[in-house]
C-alpha cells in the first residue's frame, strides 16, 4: 500500500528540491543594485495613482464575488461532460462503450438542465437587484 505513494512522494521531493535550487540559485548569482527607478511601484509600465489603501466601491467586490460563483459552478460542468454517457444510460454499458437498444435515458442531461435553470435564475436576480451595473 505504502508503494503506491512512492511516485507521487517522489514527485513532491523533486519539486521542494527544484523550487529551493533554483530560488538558492537566483540568490546567489543576483547582483543587487537598487536605483530609485527600480524601488519605485510597477503598475503595468504606468505611474501609480493614488494610494494603495484607498477604499475600492462595493460594487467591485461584489462583481468579483459574483464571479467566482459563477466560474466555480460552471466548473461542474466538466464533469458533467465527461460522465455523460454513464449518466445517460440506465442498464450496464456494452462491451464497444453503447449503450443498449432502450436503455438511453434523459436523466444527465435532465439534471444539467435543472443545474443550469438554476444557474439562470440566480444570474437574472443578480441583474434585476442591478448588482452588475458599473456606475
Amino acid at each position: 500500500m505504502a508503494s503506491a505513494y512512492l511516485p507521487v512522494l517522489l514527485l513532491l521531493a523533486f519539486v521542494i528540491a527544484n523550487a529551493g535550487l533554483i530560488i538558492g540559485a537566483s540568490h546567489l548569482l543576483n547582483k543587487r543594485r537598487p536605483t530609485p527607478e527600480k524601488l519605485q511601484p510597477y503598475e503595468s509600465g504606468i505611474a501609480p495613482l493614488g494610494d494603495a489603501r484607498d477604499r475600492f466601491s462595493v460594487k467591485f467586490y461584489l462583481v468579483a464575488m459574483l464571479f467566482i460563483v459563477f466560474d466555480i459552478e460552471t466548473v461542474f460542468l466538466v464533469p458533467w461532460g465527461v460522465l455523460y454517457r454513464e449518466l445517460s444510460c440506465v442498464m450496464p454499458r456494452l462491451a464497444d462503450g453503447a449503450c443498449p437498444a432502450g436503455a438511453v435515458s434523459f436523466f444527465g442531461l435532465g439534471e444539467m438542465l435543472v443545474f443550469m435553470a438554476i444557474l439562470v435564475v440566480g444570474f437574472v436576480y443578480v441583474w434585476k437587484k442591478g448588482a452588475l451595473q458599473w456606475d
